[in-house]
């Protein structure tokens, strides 16, 4: 079926591609910086080569270059929609914004490579001669001036990108106006800085690496000025009236005007990159980066601000990429350009800095946010957050940064044209160092609301950050700390392993890696009171366990100061303190579950006591004991295990082919017939694989991997009530009739746990997801949505059902009988095993308002596969993640509408969509005024239209209608290609993760075909990934 709806009952597997929509976050590894002050964007290149352009919140727009190569140099045509890049293979792309369908994409036009020196043999001409060191697009958009590491000064025309050999300007030409005494022999060095005069542009300043710097006119070609220089020059700019210059140099010294020279008694590092801007307070700001004393501060990434007898210097946590001023576009002449903003892009983050406000403050950005400022552990997405909520989190967040600077934010070119979005969405990411961060992810851009830190409560060495920032205050020069990326924690142990928020009352429960459980609520005021600590035994007293990871986090003692936000009441701390797995809440019931690797509890915060503690634990689950630090023992214990199995499987192969006798043949018949065996739907799959039962003293299998609350029958089919299930990485599940008082006495009675079920799956896969569907077959409404006329109630009337997920293959059974009722084995069909799974309503395809519940699948193949329920009849499967990219697997969160978000690098959430109507993605346009028509690339040179424009569904269903989609992002390569993104450094084939994809002859053949070969290589995998085949997986 098309991806736009699902046809329920016509079970059919397609090959096709979610919608990619988005990218949140940081971009990973930049590497090049650019601004149009007359459009009021930015750019962003990546080592990846990826090409991003940023305006307003919501203008966002995408490109990727065909090389993999690093972007080292981005430049703007002001105004024009132009985009030069430069990458490290010493190529120059244009890049144009087109208009297609109303909206802006950003769309590579043209390439150029210098070619060698004229009149050098290729033996003596090095390349790195004609290696491109600075670009400068001239103001009047006609030419741009290449300087080369030779020396020389190439001129290309724009936007043909066409070399203009006659007016190439060699180093011999500028030695005839140098002083003998100056050349003495040495070359001038590479071209370091070019510099067009702002009021006369037939006038450049032309910079060496030797120092030397020159005043040359275009017209004359001569020598206006020359400036003989002995220090290493870095970089040049102009003063706005074109009357003085400001040069820096690598002895970390900067000189004003001629010969006025400004530096420190030490020796320093180079001053990379120096900005002069005027103002009308008649003190100019200039702005470099780099010069702290080598000594001292060699190891400090710094950009300083000064401004008459102000200094600040801006210390930053990671290497200075670029930075600019936003300023006005066109100054008069005698006018002052009074910047706004500086911008800094760092390897990590982007800053801007308010220089009209006093003190300089921060500009809060509304994206770019880094994700990775602590490392993400896990992540969370709420829907549909009511209102009240929501404000009360923005009330909170901008309670927490009063010192930032309330100015719009200062790039804000360009027209968001999507729709504002119809229901606030929550993500929620856990991060090594104990913080949980809240982020609007309603629309395109993914914009920190509030930060939550669980460090305070616990006694760890985060102290002495504070005397650090004391003792800097006394220094010189007087640096100051701005960005939030910090990757270091004080103590692993803090690290959030799983989150649960209840959107009614607002109540949300953080574990971590040490078992610590708290249980938070919000609050509008800040408040001082103790923290009640209870401790859960996960052992009940079990003999042979000797716990030998890592020690509980101490909790302070006395009353504790939190400021509005997110406060703990009750600290729930496991033991042993293992790393907890698994986590439920239930607001209306005032109970939390929570699971570790050694067994499960049950906690009631209302009374503040526990209910419940069931440990899990096999005889030989010695590994359970060993703790997330202690893993040498692990990895020899894992490897042994595998080349035992690998022995067993080649032995037990040879015996299969060997074996002739009657009797074995006949056992292998009564095996396959009991393999497919199964629902009518399974049998439409010709060959089904082999699996092979998993040992019961598998180490780790008492770990709980989840946990589940539902008002259901258990005891039997006349009366409902609460019940707690919880599954097991062997393959148990565990179910809990709760006896649950009425609100009026939850003071005066406990809540009481009786097992009432014990259910042991045959091939012990590990349990990933358990739910219950009423009798209409739909997924059980959250606490509180019934009482609240959020939801419809649930069918109690028909018998209920348990999905059952596992990592192998969906089961559901009836309740409470709990006998089977149908399945898939999704092991033994698709040779891949099931990583991530939810219950997602998506759409139909007749009416919008019409929704169907479905089962998305994640799988570790990276595959997305959507299954009906309760029939689990297959609807589609969709490719969208590399199976070598682990750790994006891992990170996938699904939001309740089918939408999902999955890690990309460290720093970028990938955004996608498994339905045509809930699709988020960038729609904007930029108003570009163009002196003359772009001519595009030629055939011969271009990449087949397939993979810059088609969507993958469209190469898999040739009749398909072309979907709305985010012009220019890397998402539109199909799926045949690239799956996941391609600028992602997950996708290097430098550093493989995995070592299962192998590379076929015909995956070579398509990426060296033409145009219209991929086409048809193409249109053909897509038939032959249509046909059912056969995997062996042995």
């Amino acid at each position: 079926p098309s991806p736009r709806g699902f046809r329920v009952g016509v079970p059919t597997l397609t090959c096709l591609s979610p919608w990619q929509t988005v990218e949140h976050g940081f971009p990973s590894q930049p590497s090049a910086l650019a601004y149009d002050p007359v459009l009021r964007v930015m750019a962003i290149g990546t080592k990846a080569g990826a090409v991003k352009l940023y305006g307003a919140p919501g203008v966002e727009l995408t490109g990727l270059h065909k090389e993999t190569a690093t972007v080292t140099q981005l430049h703007f045509l002001p105004g024009q929609g132009w985009l030069l890049s430069l990458l490290d293979d010493n190529t120059l792309h244009l890049w144009e914004v087109c208009q297609k369908e109303g909206c802006s994409h950003l769309e590579e036009t043209r390439s150029f490579g210098l070619p060698g020196r004229p009149g050098s043999g290729s033996a003596n001409c090095s390349p790195g001669i004609t290696r491109v060191t600075v670009v400068l697009p001239m103001a009047a958009g006609t030419l741009v001036c290449l300087g080369t590491e030779g020396g020389a000064v190439y001129f290309v025309t724009l936007p043909t990108l066409t070399l203009l050999e006659d007016k190439t300007l060699f180093p011999d030409e500028i030695l005839q106006s140098v002083p003998d005494e100056y050349r003495c022999g040495k070359a001038l060095g590479p071209v370091e800085s070019i510099q067009e005069h702002p009021r006369d542009g037939s006038r450049l300043l032309i910079g060496y690496s030797r120092g030397l710097v020159v005043l040359w006119e275009q017209s004359t070609r001569l020598v206006q000025h020359l400036f003989l220089g002995n220090q290493q020059l870095e970089s040049l700019a102009w003063e706005q009236s074109g009357k003085s210059i400001v040069s820096s140099h690598s002895d970390g010294g900067y000189m004003v005007g001629i010969g006025v020279s400004v530096s420190g008694p030490f020796p320093c590092k180079a001053i990379s990159k120096i900005l002069w801007r005027t103002c009308e307070s008649g003190t100019p700001f200039i702005i470099f980066s780099g010069g702290m004393p080598r000594a001292s501060y060699g190891d400090r990434h710094c950009v300083s601000v000064l401004q008459g007898q102000t200094l600040a210097t801006l210390d930053f946590t990671s290497r200075v990429i670029d930075f600019f001023t936003v300023q006005s576009a066109e100054v008069p002449e005698g006018g002052f350009e009074n910047p706004r903003a500086l911008v800094v892009l760092v390897e990590e983050e982007l800053v801007a800095i308010d220089l009209q406000t006093p003190g300089w403050p921060t500009i809060p950005a509304p994206y770019l946010a880094p994700l990775h400022s602590s490392a993400i552990t896990c992540s969370c997405h709420v829907s549909n957050v009511p209102l009240k909520l929501w404000e009360r989190i923005l009330s909170v967040g901008e309670q927490q940064s009063p010192r930032q600077s309330s100015a719009a934010w200062p790039i804000d070119g360009g027209k968001n044209l999507a729709q504002e979005p119809t229901q606030r969405g929550l993500l929620l990411t856990g991060h090594e160092d104990g913080t949980v961060r809240f982020w609007d992810a309603s629309g395109v851009s993914l914009k920190p609301l509030y930060k939550l830190g669980t460090a305070n409560i616990f006694q760890t060495d985060c102290e002495h950050n504070d005397s650090l920032n004391q003792a800097g205050e006394e220094e010189w020069p007087p640096f100051r700390k701005v960005g939030c990326f910090d990757p270091y924690s004080d103590d692993p142990r803090l690290g959030v392993q799983k989150i649960a928020l209840c959107k009614y009352t607002a109540k949300m429960v953080v574990a971590g890696t040490a078992g610590q459980v708290l249980v938070m609520e919000l609050s509008d005021e800040k408040s001082e009171h103790a923290v009640s600590v209870a401790t859960v035994d996960l052992l009940q007293d079990r003999e042979g366990f000797t716990w030998k990871g890592h020690d509980r986090l101490a909790p302070r003692n006395g009353p504790l100061s939190f400021p509005p936000g997110f406060q703990p009441s009750v600290l729930v701390q496991c033991v042993p303190p293992a790393a907890v797995t698994a986590v439920t809440l239930h607001s209306e019931w005032n109970l939390v579950a929570f699971g570790t690797s050694h067994g499960f509890g049950l906690f009631d915060y209302y009374r503040r006591n526990p209910v419940l503690a069931r440990c899990t634990l096999h005889p030989n689950d010695s590994l359970a004991m060993e703790g997330p630090l202690s893993r040498v023992k692990s990895l020899k214990k894992s490897l042994r295990q595998s080349f035992r199995r690998i022995r067993k499987s080649r032995v037990s192969g040879k015996k299969r082919l060997n074996a002739s006798s009657p009797s074995s043949k006949v056992q292998e018949a009564n095996a396959q017939l009991a393999e497919q065996a199964g629902p009518p739907e399974v049998e439409m799959t010709p060959v089904q694989r082999r699996i092979e039962p998993r040992s019961a003293d598998d180490s780790l299998s008492g770990v709980v991997r989840c946990l589940y609350f539902a008002d259901t029958f258990l005891r039997d089919a006349a009366h409902h009530g609460p019940t707690m299930w919880a599954g097991t990485n062997s393959g148990s599940v565990f179910a809990y009739a709760l006896e649950v008082p009425s609100q009026e006495k939850f003071s005066e009675r406990a809540v009481e746990a009786v097992l009432g079920k014990e259910i042991q799956l045959m091939h012990r896969a590990p349990v990933v997801s358990i739910a219950v569907l009423d009798g209409r077959g739909n997924p059980l409404p959250e606490p509180y949505e019934v009482s609240r006329d959020l939801a419809k109630a649930p069918d109690m009337q028909g018998s209920h059902s348990m999905l059952i997920s596992s990592e192998e293959q969906f089961k559901v059974f009836t309740l409470p009988k709990v006998s089977a009722k149908t399945k898939f084995k999704l092991t033994a069909h698709e040779g891949c095993r099931v990583r991530k799974v939810a219950l997602v309503s998506l759409a139909s395809a007749g009416s919008e308002e019409r929704l169907e519940n479905c089962l998305a699948c994640l799988t570790n193949l990276g595959d997305i596969h959507i299954f009906t329920v309760p029939s689990l009849r297959p609807q589609v499967h969709y490719s969208c993640i590399r199976k070598e990219d682990i750790s994006g697997i891992a990170s996938c969160v699904f939001t309740k509408h089918g939408q999902g978000f999955y890690l990309i690098s460290p720093s970028e959430f990938e955004r996608f969509s498994l339905s045509a109507r809930n699709v988020t993605e960038p729609l904007c346009r930029l108003e570009v005024a163009r002196s003359m028509a772009t001519p595009k690339l030629p055939q011969a040179n271009a990449c087949p239209m397939a993979l810059l424009q088609a969507w993958p569904w469209v190469l898999a269903v040739p009749n398909a209608s072309h979907p709305p989609c985010s012009p220019g992002s890397p998402e539109e390569h199909p799926a045949a290609f690239s799956p996941g993104p391609i600028d992602s450094p997950n996708s290097s084939m430098e550093n493989p993760l995995d070592t299962t994809g192998d590379i076929t002859v015909e995956e070579v053949k398509d990426f060296l075909a033409s145009s219209e070969e991929a086409e048809r290589n193409l249109r053909n995998t897509s038939e032959d990934e249509a046909r059912p085949t056969g995997i062996l997986i042995k």
